[in-house]
């Protein structure tokens, strides 16, 4: 089969194209033919060597498919060759990545795709879906009437987030860009402001005058100094974006409110918190609500040039697909 692959951990030109023999599954696996992958930060922090984890070398890189079943194990008879499915954990902890024509899939980690979904929407969003819905629930513990501050609503992450936060029955206060207002709105935010405006934090402050419960900031800049500020009591940070960041923490508001803190990054999502996941996830698929924002596609072949995109910060909120058999 053909594959995008890499032989050691490195920069972008490391990356390979070529053929790799056809995996088999394991008992409690699935042979997917996949028919549409996508391209992440996390994958770049993962060939880089970022973010460290087991590689099994030649590795295939990716964690995200939609495709179709070929065969399956004894253990995961609840699969049958035809089906359409997808999965958004592969490529990591031991297991070979997603961008090849063929990928094995552990069952607990494989999803059926909802009926009338394309394969191209659901890929460009189950990656940043299932953080989103990790990234509220999980580990930010959203109940309803709760207030959420959203910072980059308009990305993929923070769309998600603010679609999973309205439908729960939260409050949104958003940030976006000012041209994205009306599609933040339209994605169920109450209050959308510029996050160039001067004075935002004020401005939150008046929009949401009891504080915030849950802070999610997708945008990777993590002001902690006016996050704690604009904290409810008992209120939460969940950060998830900003490798490099090194904010400074105002410790003492942040106790005296009773805040919290939680770092998430969803590689170490379990089997079962990614399962709750894609149930919420296929739920907001097949009602319409869950779309990406623009994609565009490339053949497998060009992986690499995908992931200088990303590197060099190209894409702007775009998500990369790739075709095994090219676009």
């Amino acid at each position: 089969m053909y594959a995008a692959y890499i032989e050691e951990r490195g920069p972008v030109e490391g990356i390979r194209y070529g053929c790799l023999p056809e995996p088999r599954p394991g008992p409690s696996d699935v042979l997917v033919r996949t028919v549409v992958t996508a391209v992440n930060p996390v994958d770049t922090f993962v060939r880089s060597g970022v973010y460290r984890t087991p590689l099994p070398f030649p590795f295939v890189l990716g964690r995200d498919l939609v495709g179709t079943v070929v065969e399956a194990g004894p253990g995961a008879a609840e699969f049958q060759p035809g089906d359409r499915v997808w999965c958004n954990s592969l490529g990591h902890a031991g297991r070979q990545g997603a961008a090849a024509e063929s990928a094995v899939v552990p069952a607990d980690r494989l999803y059926r795709l909802p009926d009338g979904v394309r394969p191209e929407d659901a890929v460009a969003v189950v990656h940043p879906g299932a953080t989103a819905y990790l990234a509220l629930f999980t580990h930010g513990g959203l109940r309803p009437g709760e207030t959420v501050l959203v910072r980059g609503a308009a990305g993929n992450v923070g769309s998600a987030v603010t679609v999973f936060a309205a439908q729960a029955g939260a409050t949104v206060v958003a940030t976006a860009s000012g041209r994205d207002t009306g599609r933040v709105r339209e994605l169920g935010a109450a209050e959308v402001l510029d996050h160039h405006a001067p004075e935002l934090s004020e401005r939150i402050r008046r929009v949401a005058p009891g504080g915030v419960d849950v802070c999610v900031d997708t945008s990777g800049r993590n002001d902690l100094a006016a996050d704690v500020e604009l904290l409810a009591p008992r209120g939460r940070i969940v950060l998830l974006a900003g490798v490099a960041a090194r904010p400074e923490l105002p410790v003492g508001p942040l106790y005296m409110k009773d805040g919290s803190l939680r770092g998430f990054v969803i590689s170490r999502a379990t089997s079962s918190e990614l399962a709750e996941a894609a149930q919420a996830l296929n739920r907001q698929l097949a009602a319409g609500r869950l779309r990406p924002r623009q994609v565009e596609e490339l053949p497998l072949s060009e992986a690499a040039e995908a992931h200088r995109w990303l590197e060099e910060g190209r894409l702007h909120g775009k998500r990369v697909l790739l075709r095994p058999s090219g676009p």
